[in-house]
């Protein structure tokens, strides 16, 4: 029988966004309830409500989410009611031209749910990134829930759903950092300073953190930076390249995602260097530039699509890292907050107040 809850909607571009009931179907063959107990406020589900996403109106916002199976459909076998899973974005085919060469990072044709959620008025509603977890349950398809650590925080393991996994991904899959290497991340809030994690965890030997703002950069002392850089008072990258013996860093990571922060990235690194851009542009930015300095440069320009996870792979793998001490992602929980205080989170993560806030439910 459907289910009545709450969930956080955004109706309109721009409007605030408003608790409001929504009707959980029963699951397809392949689809799965899962009562929620915590999920990270991303700036994704900011530039859903601004209609930078698309327009498809009203989302289902939420997205970084962890919580209990509830009740599984007909064909479910991945998991079984009362199992902890963090949801994900990437539940991968195993069919798709990415998935048959063995690349399932790049899955392009990833599974959600087979019913959509809606209001009380029959208006169907699109839940953000195929989750939509502002909600005291939500329905998904079954390779979106990744097993992990029963015993871990909800509210702390949850932000692998998204933002943290996109960061540490960026320095452990996609710029592939290794010991002993130079890191430099440019932009210090969630999805860099969990790159800095990452460089840390992958055993670089040189972490330097890029930023305007002086208590973003103490956030990245804290999760692993050994330098810091602020760009406000001088050049990011002559500081780059003067912390590295005049070279540049053997991997620069964008976690901003503008044309100018990108330029400081490709400058940034040392010759036959590393490019991450992790960061997300928008549509109409554009980067101009000499062809012969990527010529001459060599090396390797990147995009870190999700952190170029597999959730199967690496969320279990990272709680656990986690739950040993070796992982500090309780860090990342600025705050705990109720349902009803998205849109404050939303003011908070714009002006740079927090690296993530929390809603429990």
């Amino acid at each position: 029988m459907p289910q009545h809850v709450r969930g956080v909607v955004a109706r309109s571009k721009g409007a605030p966004v408003t608790t409001e009931t929504v009707v959980v179907p029963d699951p397809g063959p392949n689809d799965v309830v899962v009562a929620i107990q915590a999920c990270g406020v991303c700036h994704t589900d900011l530039h859903y409500r601004e209609g930078g996403i698309n327009d498809e109106f009203p989302f289902l916002l939420g997205h970084e989410a962890a919580g209990v199976v509830e009740t599984v459909g007909d064909d479910v076998t991945h998991v079984a009611p009362g199992d902890f899973v963090v949801l994900n974005w990437r539940a991968v085919c195993g069919q798709c031209r990415a998935c048959k060469r063995g690349e399932p990072w790049y899955c392009f044709d990833t599974h959600n749910a087979s019913k959509k959620m809606t209001l009380e008025d029959g208006t169907e509603l699109t839940p953000a990134l195929g989750i939509g977890a502002f909600a005291d349950k939500t329905l998904v398809h079954e390779g979106q829930c990744t097993k992990v650590d029963p015993d871990a925080d909800p509210a702390v393991v949850g932000l692998l759903g998204c933002g943290v996994m996109a960061g540490l991904g960026a320095a452990m899959n996609t710029g592939n950092v290794g010991r002993g290497d130079s890191v430099a991340v440019i932009g210090c809030g969630g999805v860099g300073d969990a790159a800095i994690a990452g460089a840390r965890l992958a055993g670089a030997g040189t972490i330097i953190a890029v930023d305007r703002d002086k208590g973003k950069l103490d956030w990245a002392t804290e999760l692993g930076a050994t330098h810091t850089v602020d760009a406000s008072s001088v050049d990011a990258v002559e500081a780059v390249q003067e912390l590295t013996g005049g070279h540049g860093a053997d991997v620069v990571i964008d976690a901003v995602g503008r044309p100018e922060t990108w330029k400081q990235a490709f400058y940034a690194r040392d010759l036959a260097g590393t490019v991450v851009l992790v960061g997300v542009p928008t549509p109409d930015m554009t980067v101009e530039m000499p062809l012969i300095d990527f010529f001459s440069r060599g090396g390797s320009l990147k995009s870190s699509w999700y952190g170029d996870c597999l959730p199967e792979r690496d969320f279990p793998m990272l709680v656990d890292l986690y739950r040993q001490g070796r992982l500090p992602l309780e860090k990342f929980v600025t705050e705990r907050i109720g349902l009803g205080d998205v849109e404050a989170a939303f003011d908070a993560a714009a002006a740079g107040r927090v690296l993530r806030s929390v809603v429990v439910l």
